[in-house]
């Protein structure tokens, strides 16, 4: 080994990121549970540290920014349920499947919970004509 390879191996040391040392030969399979978990320990309070600098920037004292919505809520799913159920003829299960793709399980769930326990609202079902089951928010 000459000169250069030395301070080659030197500045790559210096560069490279702080690991747990292993002896040569061994894996780090084979090492101490206890310079595992300094290792692990380490690399969280890395992970906290920028965690914790990234809070500081935030506006306001513990204020987490909110991203905008993708979509409007005029075109949200739940809209388009209730503006489904509000028409003169309500809605079948079959169009709120089409306009939602959800199944009827997931349907049937949303009118009772959402529409009826929480948002309160009076919702009829009847049978139609064809036999489907229709659901209608009642008007007061």
């Amino acid at each position: 080994m000459n000169a250069d390879d030395t301070s080659t191996i030197k500045q790559t040391a210096a560069l490279a990121p702080q690991a747990v040392r292993v002896k040569p030969g061994k894996s780090i399979a084979s090492t101490s549970a206890t310079t595992r978990k300094v290792a692990h320990e380490a690399a969280r309070g890395a992970k906290k540290a920028a965690t914790k600098s990234a809070r500081k920037t935030a506006p306001g004292k513990n204020a987490i920014a909110k991203p905008e919505a993708a979509v409007p809520r005029e075109f949200s799913k739940k809209q388009i349920v209730l503006d489904l159920l509000r028409r003169k003829d309500g809605a079948t299960m079959g169009e709120i499947a089409k306009a939602t793709a959800w199944q009827s399980h997931s349907i049937r769930g949303f009118i009772s919970g959402v529409v009826g326990r929480k948002m309160a609202f009076t919702v009829e079902s009847h049978k139609n004509d064809a036999g489907e089951r229709t659901y209608r928010i009642a008007s007061k």
